[in-house]
């Protein structure tokens, strides 16, 4: 036996592959070597071994996945009604964002496995009743961002979704449209070649690649990964006291090159959004882009580059990357980055987002090409509470209009927006300024600007009733809705009373993979509503 042999053996020690086979056996679930590869780098086990061996501890290995276990937890704190099943724990995050689910970032939206589990009768075999059934019509009244109508899609059903934001319609009907690649990809590599011969007269591309080696060679001295999150957790570095010290340090070595490149930062105006959270040269590059975008005559493609760019400017706000979620205030300069444990910096140029987005976005849209069916979704613009539904759709397919007008809508999947939880126009602030959208914020139901006291709260039992009332009118006698909902102040028993409807079930799931920082346990509730 080597002495390395001997050396693991006696501190347990094992290599990735190893380490991703015990994890998945343990977890009963797929757990690859770059998720072991991720623990290391952020500190979480220790790291073993020389030359390249890279080997890790199963006893420190299976202590951390013991702490990361909640189910237990969770009911505890939150109920032994929980149903853990409904969690979806198994399912990785790739996997949970699959195809054109991620082709826009959106706040709120639910993962596309539970609407699966709801409307496929197939997909699970705990499951003891069936909903829906292929070739079906299903309704969302709260869009969103169309997890939804793509799941309808890949299930082999109708849908048709409305929202009150014109941005939200136009990232669902791109997610479920039907798009010619060869073209998009040409339009792609078009304007990405007129942004390359923009940046060329301007001196921010290069100014940025001195910066980021600088920034690497000062990381490497002062942040070493990640021996130096290691000394954080175990108290022997004081993290603020040590991170502001050396973002100070840092600072005169980009002020020099600021000033070595001439280099403008902030802009003349701070009045719009785009004003105040974009760095000078981003928004040179987002304007270019946005008026190379407004000539493209294929309507269809240029939808798609809008949701591009979109996605782009969103990842390009001057804002630390703690804060890109929930904005807090402009970052211009260098500074202390405690989500990534080293010095970080604002975004100068659009092109490494444009270009990853674009790539993704093409490779998102042949999956999803892959599993679509010969069935028609769509997305309108409105007031769930007043559209009429039929007529909206007349108005853009006749021959659906007549399949909706003789079976009707079979049922309704949707999450109502919470009360007083988020601003869904604002969330997109920057979108409905460069592409020139009408807001309706104040047709908003329960939104975080008019929070969360009686008088937001009666507004918003009415608001969902009377969507729930409207809706009705196009529904099958024996219809089944869905409503994925926190109710923490109990409102659903009253707005279903309201709708002249009556809940049958409620289906309570841990929510595990929220995008805020609480990971506090969290549960939501899913209302099966019918007709009383």
């Amino acid at each position: 036996m080597s002495q390395l042999t001997l050396f693991r053996k006696e501190k347990q020690l094992i290599n990735l592959k190893e380490a991703s086979e015990w994890a998945s056996q343990y977890l009963k679930r797929k757990v690859s070597i770059s998720n072991i590869s991720y623990l290391i780098q952020y500190g979480r086990i220790k790291k073993y071994g020389s030359n390249g061996n890279l080997l890790i501890n199963i006893e420190e290995l299976k202590n951390y996945y013991d702490s990361s276990l909640k189910e237990k937890q969770w009911k505890k704190v939150l109920g032994e009604d929980l149903n853990w099943h409904l969690s979806f724990v198994e399912y990785k995050e790739s996997e949970r964002t699959k195809h054109v689910h991620r082709l826009h970032p959106y706040k709120g939206k639910f993962i596309p496995q539970l609407v699966e589990y709801f409307l496929d009768s197939h997909i699970d075999e705990f499951k003891k009743e069936v909903y829906f059934q292929r070739g079906d019509i299903v309704l969302d009244p709260f869009c969103g961002s169309g997890t939804t109508l793509v799941q309808a899609n890949e299930l082999g059903m109708h849908a048709i979704g409305i929202d009150i934001s014109s941005f939200n319609v136009m990232i669902t009907n791109v997610k479920i449209a039907k798009h010619n690649l060869d073209l998009l990809s040409k339009a792609i590599r078009l304007l990405t070649s007129k942004l390359e011969d923009f940046q060329k007269k301007r001196k921010n591309v290069l100014f940025d690649e001195h910066l980021l080696s600088e920034l690497s060679k000062f990381n490497l001295k002062y942040f070493p990964s990640p021996e130096y999150k290691i000394k954080v957790r175990k108290g022997e570095i004081n993290e603020k006291e040590y991170a502001l010290e050396k973002e100070k340090k840092f600072l005169e070595v980009y002020y020099f090159l600021v000033e070595k490149y001439k280099i403008k930062i902030k802009q003349d105006k701070n009045e719009t959004f785009l004003d105040k959270w974009f760095l000078a040269p981003v928004r040179e590059e987002i304007e270019f882009l946005f008026n190379e975008l407004k000539s493209i005559e294929n309507k269809e493609i240029k939808r798609v580059l809008a949701i591009i760019l979109s996605r782009t400017i969103r990842s390009c706000r001057a804002t630390t990357h703690a804060d890109l979620a929930t904005l807090k205030k402009p970052v211009t300069t260098t500074y202390y980055c405690k989500k990534h444990g080293k010095i970080c910096k604002p975004i100068f140029s659009i092109m490494g987002w444009w270009k990853r987005y674009s790539i993704d976005t093409l490779n998102r849209i042949k999956e999803f090409d892959k599993l679509r069916t010969e069935t028609f979704q769509i997305c309108l613009t409105g007031d769930s509470r007043t559209i009429n539904i039929y007529e909206e759709i007349k108005k853009r397919n006749h021959e659906f209009a007549k399949m909706l007008l003789k079976y009707k809508i079979k049922g309704i999947f949707s999450s109502p927006p919470y009360v007083g939880l988020i601003n869904y126009h604002e969330q997109h602030a920057y979108a409905y300024e460069i592409f020139g959208f009408e807001r309706k914020d104040e047709l908003e139901i329960g939104p975080l600007f008019k929070g969360r006291g009686k008088e937001a709260r009666d507004s918003y039992v009415c608001g969902i009733a009377e969507v729930l009332k409207n809706c009705k009118k196009y529904l099958q006698n024996d219809y089944n809705i869905f409503l994925v909902a926190n109710d923490r102040y109990n409102l659903y028993p009253k707005i279903a009373e309201l709708a002249g409807m009556k809940i049958v079930n409620q289906f309570k799931r841990p929510v595990l993979n929220r995008v805020e920082k609480d990971r506090s346990a969290y549960a939501e509730t899913i209302f099966h509503l019918k007709q009383k």
